[in-house]
Order: C-alpha cells, then sequence, then structure tokens
C-alpha cells in the first residue's frame, strides 16, 4: 500500500510562539490565522505543506517521550526548494537578521546550489535550488 497525501504539516516545538512567528514573518512566511492561538501557529509553506509551531507545554500533549533540545542535537532538517540561487541567499540571509544562525556554508554542487539556517530554537531549514538544466542524466 502506498500512502499518498494531499497535505504535509510538520510540527515543531518552540519555546517563543510569538518571537517565532516575527522571525519567520520577517524571512516572509505567512500564518493561517485559522488555526493560530495561544499555543499554536500555523504557517503557510505552500497550499499544501505547513509547519505547526507549538508551545513546548502544548507540544508534550502530543508525545510520550522528551522534547530534543534542537541546538544541542538534530532529529529532522527541513528542506525547501526555493526558484533560484538568489532566493537562497535572500532567505537565509533573513533568517540570519532576523536572529537566526548558519547552520552550513553555501553549497554550490553545479545542478544544485543549498545553504541551511537554523531558528531561535534550533531547528534547521536548508533551503535548495535544482537546475534542472544543469543536471546529469544518468
Amino acid at each position: 500500500m502506498t500512502l499518498q497525501s494531499s497535505m504535509t504539516f510538520i510540527n515543531l516545538p518552540v519555546k517563543d510562539l510569538q518571537k517565532t512567528m516575527d522571525f519567520f514573518t520577517h524571512i516572509g512566511f505567512a500564518f493561517n490565522p485559522q488555526f493560530t492561538d495561544e499555543n499554536a501557529a500555523s504557517m503557510i509553506i505552500n497550499d499544501n505543506t505547513y509547519a505547526h509551531f507549538l508551545i513546548e507545554s502544548y507540544f508534550k500533549t502530543f508525545i510520550t517521550k522528551e522534547i530534543s533540545d534542537a541546538k544541542k542535537s538534530t532529529e529532522v532538517l527541513i528542506a525547501l526548494a526555493a526558484e533560484s540561487k538568489e532566493q537562497v541567499d535572500e532567505i537565509v540571509n533573513k533568517a540570519i537578521a532576523s536572529g537566526g544562525s548558519p547552520a552550513s556554508d553555501p553549497k554550490d554542487l553545479g545542478f544544485m546550489y543549498q545553504w541551511s539556517f537554523q531558528d531561535l530554537d534550533g531547528h534547521i531549514w536548508e533551503v535548495a535550488y535544482m537546475d534542472p538544466s544543469a543536471m546529469q542524466e544518468g
């Protein structure tokens, strides 16, 4: 059986919901007010993908294990596609200017350009542009 989900929801714990919303708003993301309250915020990545930021106490109601400290260890790497190399740089530079930090140096692999940042809680977001005309047929 193959599951073909029409929507994806990434749920991440955060320490300060308002600071997280301000951070991602400055980068250029919008939030769905229908699914945003004092416990959680729904960030729109695209028409079918959302990141739900939940304050840690609320996030704990959904899990039985401890919350990972994303500033000390990496549990997930969230990758976003960009439309150009310039957009990759723009997004990561805005993230760093908003209080985030670089998670890696930019990498130009010819067919792909990528750069990563850490958000305020240490979650890693990789932004990548793939140039289909530069990809080798294999």
